[in-house]
């Protein structure tokens, strides 16, 4: 048969869906790998959804979405960046990780390179390969406390740059971007003239500090760092953590002005549109009560802090979380420098799912990625069967 192109074959396994579909085929295994809220959804989402089901809205809706989804996706917008945000630049997706594909498909040309995170959530690399673009991988690492530094950034970049990745609070990582990052970040990119993608899937999830979204220092930002006025960054949104709808599949970019007609033509030519069911769903839980998130945020919290002091117990360091629902653990002491295969292995032998830190990227290894968004139970009795550090010897 025909083979298919290069570009196509060398996407990487996606290490995360590896360890657990193999964790899932076990009975009794403890998951901690993959981020899966474990509440149920809230019931007015639920009703909402089904509602448009029960009056057979099944038809199509407008490529960029029901107009009163997309007012509510830029009034959420407009409350968490302090962007007065139009309607009409939130475009409905299927998910943030369709929102991504959209934008790096409306940005990128076969070469382009990308700078994406590493350690970073692995379809930023995979969806760059899989549109012939070249991600370029910028270091995040232990003794700068997995944040990312302006100086390792301009090194990298080269007439092929595009697009730099953004993503606070991080996955894999729980980092939280400040202020002062943030605007230095987004003033890198004007001055280098790049586009901007900020995967912002975790700011209803932050622990005593803010979530700053890049959009601040955008053009059209209360804080705007060019004078020019170039709108530059794009932002991807999700109810899928929020609101614990993973499945059905709902979110939003916004994009900056100019790019509407575009991006709806791109839309066009992929998923046509988000099915009516979910936009209904997606509305309710924007609009409705907040219980669900107010909930869940403190759920996370407890967790990071039982999963920390267990940790400490067996002298195992973490990086303080600072958003997200994950802790980033340094298990180097028991993976022999092969994490991806010592994850397998504590399957096999603990019964215990984690996500090798290598599916994030090179800079992963000896770490992994502890998801704190299920019972708390599960998570103390899976890492309580992690092998002790020894220590500095």
């Amino acid at each position: 048969m025909p083979s298919a192109p290069a570009h196509v074959v060398n996407v990487p396994v996606n290490q995360i869906r590896e360890i657990t579909q193999a964790a899932w085929a076990l009975p009794h295994s403890i998951v901690l790998s993959i981020g899966e809220p474990a509440f149920p959804v809230a019931r007015h989402v639920l009703e909402a959804g089904i509602a448009a089901l029960d009056r057979d809205d099944t038809d199509y809706t407008p490529n960029a979405g029901i107009a009163e989804v997309r007012a509510a996706f830029a009034e959420r917008f407009s409350q968490l960046s302090g962007v007065a945000e139009e309607p009409h630049r939130a475009f409905v997706v299927a998910g943030a990780q369709q929102g991504l594909h959209l934008a790096l498909s409306t940005l990128i040309a076969p070469g382009d390179e990308v700078l994406v995170p590493d350690p970073g959530y692995p379809t930023f690399a995979m969806t760059v390969g899989l549109l012939n673009g070249v991600p370029v991988p910028y270091a995040l690492s232990p003794e700068h406390g997995f944040q990312p530094r302006i100086e390792e950034l301009q090194r990298l970049v080269t007439p092929r740059t595009r697009v730099l990745m953004l993503n606070s609070p991080s996955n894999p990582l729980g980092s939280v971007f400040d202020h002062d990052l943030t605007r230095d970040l987004v003033r890198f990119a004007h001055q280098n003239d790049l586009w901007v993608i900020s995967d912002e899937c975790y700011e209803a999830f932050t622990y005593d500090v803010p979530h700053v979204s890049p959009a601040r220092f955008d053009a059209g930002g209360p804080e705007a760092v060019d004078e020019a006025g170039e709108a530059r960054v794009f932002t991807s949104l999700t109810l899928s953590k929020t609101y614990g709808l993973t499945g059905l599949r709902i979110g939003a970019l916004i994009t900056p002005p100019g790019m509407e007609t575009l991006l709806a033509n791109i839309m066009e030519a992929t998923v046509s549109c988000v099915s009516a069911a979910s936009q209904y769903a997606g509305l309710a839980a924007l609009r409705g009560p907040q219980d669900y998130v107010s909930e869940a945020l403190a759920h996370y919290r407890r967790n990071r802090d039982a999963a920390t002091d267990v940790l400490g117990g067996l002298g195992i360091a973490s990086l303080d979380a600072k958003g997200a629902f994950y802790l980033w653990a340094d298990v180097s002491h028991a993976t022999g420098g092969d994490v991806r295969a010592w994850t397998r292995s504590f399957l096999a032998e603990r019964g215990v799912a984690l996500a090798p830190g290598t599916a994030f990227g090179a800079m992963g290894e000896g770490w992994v990625r502890i998801a704190l968004c299920g019972r708390t139970d599960d998570l103390v009795e899976g890492l309580s069967r992690l092998p002790r550090s020894p220590g500095p010897s």
